[in-house]
Order: C-alpha cells, then structure tokens, then sequence
C-alpha cells in the first residue's frame, strides 16, 4: 500500500492523487463560469447584431481611457501571478509574496479605475432604470446595452474582488510560512488567469463596437 503524505486528506492515497484532484476541480469548476459567462456574452451578441444602431451609439458612451488602462492593469497583473506561481514550485518564499502582493495591488487598481468609470455612467445618466436618458429613438435598445454592460463587469467585478481576497489571504500565509505546498497558488493562479481572459473578452464586445 503506498505511503500516505501528513498533508493528503483521508479520501485519496498519495499526496499526488490529491493534487490531481484540486487541479482538475478548479478546471471543472472554470468550466461553469465559461458556461455562465458564455451565456451572458450570447445573450448580448444576439442583441449586438438585432439592434446594432442603438449597441454602437451606447457603446460610444463608454470611455475606453478607462477600459484601455484597466486591460493593461489585468494583464499586468497576469504576469506577476505567473511569476508567483513559478516562485512557489521555486521555494521562493519572499518572492512569492512579492508577486502575490503586486498582483493584489493590481486588482485593487482595477477595482479603483472601475469605480470610477461607475460613477462617471451614473453622473451621465447612464444607470437603467436610474433616472437613465437618453436622446434618441433607440432609447429602449440602449437601455438593453447598459443592462448588459451593467451585468457582465459587475459580476466580472464580482469575481475579480473574489481573486483580491484569495490572493491577500494566501500572501500573508505565505509571509507567515504556512504555506506547505505550491499547490494553492497553482489553483488560485488558474482562477485569476480566467479573470483576465474574461476581460479580455468584455473589453472588446462592449467597449469596442462600431470602432475601427
């Protein structure tokens, strides 16, 4: 029978079995938030090109000063999550706090620039079904663009406050040496890599509709 590792929990044999299972949980559950977000992103590709005027005319009331910032933000933040995963299966401890710590500061800026473009959009009156107007026969089908503006960054949002917290929490434990695997950063490197990707994806369909 082989040796069960101190650290494998009672229901796998070796530590190597348990690592494959996390691995291939966090891949599974990626799998959902594809779905989840796929189906968002259908639902507004269908109303993209039913009401296309009325998309490209809201779409101009974005700023991409803040959406161009923020994608670099991310997939700067990418990058150091990269290096801390790699720092981890180092044994780097102090760089690994480094690189988590930069990435959490990353998020956070992402976070900051987010709301302000949030309060810009309420100052504009752009918050459907909050006080929202707008000049133009279209006002319905822009309202249906903001709704899914609104919806897909806040839960984009959602998930990138999530990362910050996982991140922060992991970075102290690594500062205080209570890390005894490199396999919660993998994971959670995994999840923050689909955060970016996400974006990379929104930045795009809503920012970018109707520019050359």
């Amino acid at each position: 029978m082989p040796e069960v590792h101190p650290g494998t929990a009672h229901q796998f044999e070796t530590a190597e079995q348990q690592r494959d299972a996390d691995i291939i949980g966090m891949w599974t559950f990626l799998a959902t938030e594809v779905m989840f977000f796929g189906g968002l992103i259908m639902c507004y590709t269908f109303a993209r090109f039913t009401y296309p005027q009325a998309f490209q005319a809201a779409s101009h009331r974005l700023y991409v000063i803040y959406g161009g910032p923020n994608t670099a933000i991310l997939l700067c933040s990418s990058f150091t999550m990269a290096l801390a995963v790699r720092a981890a299966q180092m044994g780097q401890r102090k760089s690994l706090v480094t690189c988590l710590a930069l990435t959490v500061l990353f998020g956070l800026a992402f976070l900051t620039v987010k709301g302000f473009e949030y309060h810009t959009d309420f100052v504009e009156h752009l918050v459907p079904r909050w006080d929202f107007k707008w000049q133009g026969a279209e006002a319905r089908h822009a309202e249906l663009f903001f709704w899914l503006y609104f919806t897909l960054t806040g839960l984009h949002a959602v998930h990138v406050t999530i990362g910050i917290v996982v991140l922060a929490t992991l970075a102290i434990m690594a500062w205080r040496g209570r890390l005894s695997s490199d396999l919660p950063i993998e994971i959670s490197g995994l999840y923050w890599h689909f955060v970016d990707i996400v974006w990379v994806f929104l930045f795009p369909l809503l920012y970018l509709v109707g520019h050359r």
